[in-house]
């Protein structure tokens, strides 16, 4: 049962003038510049250290996902036995319907949300009942053919805020109960970051009662995600991150290390962080199986970012909707607050470590915010250019894609990068 809030929220949406979902194509011709990333040859046949952190065996005695949609907004997600749900929900980086991912993130993402088990490993996802949706909106291997740059793009790469809006609000049609968001767009605090159209949609999927959980993003050289924000609150940030920023629309999610649960090095921080998640010695699952690092020109890079910390919350608001479906969104989102531990007012983890046995157990979570979000001052309105929009680009990672892409996909030709 929805509560009042949200419809009447829902109408006023609904009847103004939001464009609708399109099945997914980008604005403008692109093109594949770098090659595809490859998966290292060695497997992962052992427990992950972030779902060890998390207790997700004993998670799993409680609820394990069924009946929930998972849409992950992201590189794609390439079909695995281990993904029997998934589905593809459009393409907005080339010609597709989801189900390629040249990039191999959000097959990784996908798989820590909701792999099934199998025998040959230890390996399963938060959720590996849920079902999956997948909707290609970047690619570090992409850029669009126009030979425009603008300095507000995020490093290499294609995944432009309008197509996010317009991911988003499909992912919200498709009936998606959660939304996976593991990339990030950073600006400097002075510039106006031009995000209305993602915040229009996020409060369309608020209204639509849907969990929607975003990467807080990572510190990376050669980006605009290379500047660290305060870590005492209320002191002005120096980098903007979006949709991260967008909080409480958005679950924004830190990371941490997955040995012991303190704040990793390079997650971005920010007053919109609310949670964190394991982040570091990741293990996610490629075509391959279940992987800790990708293949590069000099070596293995592994796996590490906030964007793998994201997933780990998205699965676990599908726990919490599977065993307790009657739950609104903003009440998940509560639960996995209030039942996070060892943060407080922190930048970089928000509220602390989410905790998702608590959270599926807790008679009566205690009455935290929803959100340790503080209100920032807003950019300054510009006059609309929609060739701005259509520039600032989101690179899939929250910048694991910047910590790791440049390592791992040797150019198919030289790449022009943006300053």
């Amino acid at each position: 049962m929805r509560a009042t809030l949200i419809a009447a929220v829902f109408v006023l949406v609904s009847t103004a003038a939001a464009p609708g979902s399109a099945v997914g194509a980008p604005p403008g011709a692109t093109e594949q510049f770098a090659r595809c990333a490859r998966p290292t040859a060695e497997r992962f046949t052992g427990t992950p250290p972030g779902h060890a952190l998390l207790d997700l065996e004993t998670a799993h005695q409680f609820s394990r996902g069924a009946g929930v949609t998972v849409a992950v907004i992201d590189t794609g997600v390439t079909p695995h036995s281990r993904l029997p749900g998934l589905t593809g929900g459009g393409d907005y980086v080339s010609t597709g319907d989801g189900l390629d991912d040249c990039d191999l993130h959000g097959t990784l993402v996908a798989g820590i949300i909701a792999a099934r088990p199998s025998p040959a490993d230890d390996y399963v996802g938060v959720a590996p009942e849920a079902r999956i949706i997948s909707i290609r909106q970047s690619s570090g291997a992409y850029r669009a053919k126009s030979s425009d740059r603008d300095a507000a793009a995020v490093g290499a790469g294609y995944g432009p805020l309008e197509t996010l809006a317009a991911a988003i609000r499909r992912a919200v049609d498709l009936g998606s109960d959660v939304v996976n968001i593991s990339e990030t767009a950073c600006l400097p605090a002075a510039q106006a970051t031009a995000d209305d159209a993602v915040r229009d949609a996020l409060v369309e999927a608020a209204a639509r009662d849907v969990v929607v959980v975003a990467a807080a993003g990572n510190l990376a050289d050669g980006t605009q995600c290379r500047q660290q924000n305060p870590d005492v609150a209320g002191l002005p940030v120096v980098t903007v991150a979006t949709p991260a920023r967008l909080s409480p629309l958005v679950l924004t999610v830190g990371a941490t290390r997955a040995s012991d649960g303190t704040a990793a090095s390079f997650t971005l921080r920010g007053p919109w962080v609310s949670v964190a998640a394991p982040g570091s010695d990741v293990v996610g699952l490629a075509p391959t199986g279940p992987i800790t690092a990708l293949a590069g020109p000099t070596g293995a890079s592994a796996l590490a970012g906030t964007s793998y910390a994201a997933p780990y919350v998205s699965g676990t608001a599908a726990l919490i909707r599977s065993r307790f479906p009657d739950l609104t969104a903003p009440e998940v989102i509560r639960r996995i607050v209030a039942t996070a531990h060892g943060g407080g007012a922190d930048t970089a983890v928000g509220r602390g470590v989410i905790d998702p046995v608590a959270a599926l157990t807790a008679q009566s979570p205690p009455a935290r915010p929803s959100s340790t979000s503080r209100p920032i001052a807003a950019p300054a309105p510009a006059v609309h250019d929609d060739s701005g929009l259509r520039r600032v680009a989101l690179i899939a990672g929250a910048a694991s894609a910047a910590v790791a892409f440049s390592a791992l996909l040797r150019p198919a030709r030289r790449r022009d990068r943006t300053p």
